[in-house]
């Protein structure tokens, strides 16, 4: 039995949770649109802050090689849908940041839980990455990741480069 301070966790063989969240085009983005693909799909906090503009710029910088290994990339966060258009404009993102203001998505995904900061105990989101494969299954799970150096090691992982 789980409860909202502890979100259940996925793993490599689940089949990634169902989900439809306005995207940063103005539009929306379903598990169904990444079939056929692997995706990257990773999970951050708050759009224009330090730690998560980094992370957001590290799989920009990322993003050609990741695409010529066959990886899309979808970033989810919190925010409302206006908050990632502008994050993804600002930032010359060149792929999709999704909106989960209800954090409804985190929930499924095991990365809307329990944090602490500071020695205060709040529900937040939990920086995690996904690598989906084609047929939308977890192939990588990687829960409680750091913003900085993050890519570069899922690079290292995935044996891109």
């Amino acid at each position: 039995m789980t409860t909202p301070s502890t979100p259940s966790r996925l793993a490599p063989g689940d089949a990634a949770p169902v989900f439809s969240l306005p995207n940063s085009d103005g539009g929306t983005t379903s598990l169904a649109d990444l079939r056929g693909r692997k995706t990257v799909l990773y999970f951050y906090p708050q759009a224009d802050t330090p730690a998560c503009t980094q992370q957001a710029c590290d799989f920009r910088d990322s993003l050609a090689s990741l695409a010529s290994a066959g990886y899309a990339v979808v970033g989810i966060s919190p925010d409302p849908a206006k908050a990632v258009v502008k994050f993804a404009l600002e930032q010359h993102l060149g792929f999709p940041l999704l909106a989960d203001e209800g954090h409804e998505v985190a929930g499924l995904y095991g990365t809307w839980g329990e944090k602490k900061n500071y020695g205060r105990t709040y529900q937040g989101l939990i920086r995690s990455t996904f690598v989906l494969d084609e047929e939308g299954r977890i192939e990588l799970a990687q829960y409680n990741v750091r913003a900085k150096g993050h890519v570069a090691k899922l690079r290292r992982d995935l044996k891109i480069d």
